[in-house]
């Protein structure tokens, strides 16, 4: 590179003086052979002799007046022919079209190539400004490169195509003019007629609540919402009542901070059921009654949807009805418009999604980790695993994502999107000093830049977080390189979600809390930790050998762990012995059998608990107690007769459990 520096002339191609004509004193253009078309022509008529001789023989002639140099400012070539230009320069400016010599002269002073140059004179004067308007503004956006090769192509494009603005053409128009590639695509040069059309549309029209919401198209980037879903399209609701309901509505709701995504899904629902009060001839609100909605209940089950898609249908649409009432809308609503909490679909319930311990041991392999082709994609890999971040959160981690409490422990900091709050999880130094490392690329890169993981390509400023989709196609190709295999030796297929169920059961299963999982996973509610932390009968089976057991009677119920049929008592367990929780303890008889104790599991031989249950039982005697009172006040003996029995039974069930038996003090610092 420093040997092809030195050697390279600082002057662009096209920009180089011309070498003048071979003969002495002539500084004439070549045009054959090193000779200008004069002394070429005496040449071939001297018969074509020996070229060296020839030109030695001529030098001693005397040299002719020299005619003016030619216009160009670094030529130093005489003009020859009717244009104060060199043969060369002449040829060249005829072969544009002759144009003004000035414009054509200044042109060779800049010494940008022509490769890196764009002409927007073959457009219209409005069309043209247009044009200089939206590169500007791509410029000025920093997000995108646009190399100058398809500027021209588009240019060239909307020249053939005569229109006197870009907005005479709608964005379908424009997609379906464009010069198709082999894939039948426009590609990224229609991708800039689209931009540039949105940049000059913005600028005639404005933008803001006043332009967007008398359109039945709503353009969310006009409003500041930054979302992969560009449009909201109320035009095709049928009904212009409930189209102005809906754009209300939705204008209430992304008021209150819901995202692009959620926006389109109220408009998609909506839509659905103005579809279905046209079809069904419902032609005013006021008609829309209980039996209208039984009937769009069936209309829906009938297109089979799942369980999740037919449960936010129904809920988007009653959540409408919900709003118009509470905001006064429209007072002809009729109060049985709604739908009732047995209208939804049950869900099933869903499947653990943990990857299997043998799965995570090669996923967590260094080697492996090492395959990854960017220390960026390995790092987001080791975050997923090791925090349970969601992926989009982990993508869009901060560039100071790294906090630490009085003790100097290192937390990550992120922002929950799906919450829409701060979020902290615990991390370990090691992690600590593999974000550190990629803090410190990102600044080499980008000097300073908002986040984490910045998107490597089109992205000269770094603010374009890594996207979604470039990550999962990386980890797809990791994977497949990795040669992760399960049980069966089959190739691993997962989703970056599952190393978050993965996070949280395996805390489950460390007997950590599950408030505290809940913390970690910044989950609102314990339902959801449940759903993501499954207990694997391992740590059931551990936690039920550990835990001390008595009957009715106040006996201890042993189950040796050690003992030969072990195993096969375990295994009667599962199938329904000591799993069937009561208030008070558990059901020790097998789920084929039927109770004879009904009500009575005091006094049941096959009830079994244990001392968790304490507070219940001694509420429970409490009960007992003022019941026999009140009793043997009314001088009932049987009913004092039975609850005696089960009050003997709750004082030795306390008196055993609220005891530290032997056996437990003889274990010392295992049993604390």
């Amino acid at each position: 590179m420093q040997q092809f520096a030195a050697a390279t002339t600082p002057l662009m191609r096209g920009h180089v003086a011309l070498p003048p004509c071979r003969a002495a004193e002539c500084r004439y253009g070549r045009r054959r052979g090193g000779l200008c078309s004069r002394h070429d022509y005496a040449w071939r008529e001297a018969g074509q002799p020996g070229l060296d001789a020839w030109l030695a023989a001529l030098s001693e002639q005397a040299a002719a007046t020299a005619p003016a140099a030619c216009l160009v400012s670094y030529c130093d070539l005489w003009a020859q022919g009717n244009a104060p230009l060199c043969a060369s320069h002449a040829r060249r400016w005829s072969a544009l079209g002759k144009p003004g010599l000035d414009e054509y002269v200044r042109a060779y002073d800049d010494a940008t190539p022509d490769h890196e140059r764009l002409d927007l004179r073959g457009l219209t004067p409005g069309v043209k400004l247009e044009m200089q308007y939206a590169l500007q503004r791509r410029h000025d956006d920093a997000k995108i490169k646009t190399p100058p090769t398809r500027a021209r192509h588009v240019v060239r494009f909307v020249a053939r195509c005569r229109v006197r603005s870009l907005l005479d053409w709608p964005e379908e128009t424009w997609k379906q003019h464009f010069p198709r590639n082999a894939d039948g695509t426009g590609g990224s040069s229609v991708s800039l007629v689209i931009y540039a059309r949105r940049q000059v549309e913005e600028l005639h029209h404005g933008r803001g609540w006043n332009i967007e919401y008398p359109r039945d198209v709503w353009r969310l980037r006009n409003l500041g919402i930054d979302s992969p879903h560009a449009h909201l399209r109320f035009d095709r609701i049928p009904q212009p009542w409930l189209r102005e309901l809906a754009k209300r509505w939705v204008r209430w709701r992304l008021g209150t901070g819901i995202c692009g995504g959620q926006a389109t899904k109220c408009v998609n629902a909506l839509t659905r059921f103005g579809k279905f009060l046209d079809t069904s001839g419902v032609d005013a609100i006021a008609h829309i009654d209980r039996g209208v909605l039984e009937r769009y209940l069936a209309h829906l089950q009938a297109l089979g949807h799942g369980a999740k898609s037919h449960g936010e249908l129904i809920g988007l649409v009653n959540a409408f009805f919900q709003a118009i009432r509470q905001h006064g809308w429209n007072d002809s609503l009729p109060v049985d418009a709604m739908f009732y909490t047995e209208d939804y679909p049950k869900r099933p319930q869903r499947l653990p999604r943990a990857l299997a311990e043998h799965v995570m041991t090669q996923l967590e392999r260094g080697d492996n980790l090492d395959r990854w082709p960017d220390p960026a994609g390995r790092l987001v890999t080791v975050i997923l695993m090791r925090c349970g971040l969601r992926v989009g959160d982990a993508l869009r981690l901060p560039l100071d994502c790294l906090v630490h409490d009085a003790d100097a422990a290192p937390y990550l900091r992120y922002f929950n999107h799906k919450m829409k709050r701060e979020a902290l999880v615990p991390v370990d130094d090691e992690l600590e000093t593999a974000i550190r490392e990629q803090q410190q690329r990102v600044v080499d890169r980008w000097s300073r830049g908002p986040v984490l993981f910045p998107q490597p390509r089109a992205n000269p400023d770094g603010t374009k977080p890594l996207s979604s989709s470039t990550y999962r196609l990386a980890l797809k190709r990791w994977l497949a390189d990795c040669e992760v295999l399960d049980e069966h030796r089959r190739p691993v297929h997962l989703t970056p979600h599952q190393w978050r169920h993965t996070f949280g059961t395996r805390l489950i299963n460390k007997d950590v809390p599950q408030e505290v999982v809940r913390v970690l996973l910044d989950h609102e509610s314990h339902q959801m930790t449940a759903h993501y932390a499954r207990i694997n009968e391992k740590t059931v089976r551990r936690h039920w050998d550990r835990a001390r057991k008595v009957n009715m009677k106040g006996e201890t119920v042993t189950l040796d762990p050690a003992g030969p049929l072990a195993e096969a008592a375990w295994a009667k367990q599962r199938l329904g012995r000591v799993t069937q929780a009561l208030p008070n303890g558990y059901c020790g008889l097998p789920l084929q059998q039927t109770c004879p104790h009904a009500n009575a599991c005091l006094t049941c031989p096959m009830f079994v608990t244990t001392a968790e249950f304490l507070p219940q039982h001694r509420t429970h005697r409490q009960q007992v107690v003022q019941l026999i009172s009140a009793a043997e006040a009314r001088g009932q003996a049987r009913v004092v007769e039975m609850n005696q029995q089960v009050l003997g039974n709750l004082d030795q069930i306390i008196t055993v459990l609220d005891g530290k038996p032997e056996q437990d003090e003889g274990r010392g610092a295992d049993a604390s």
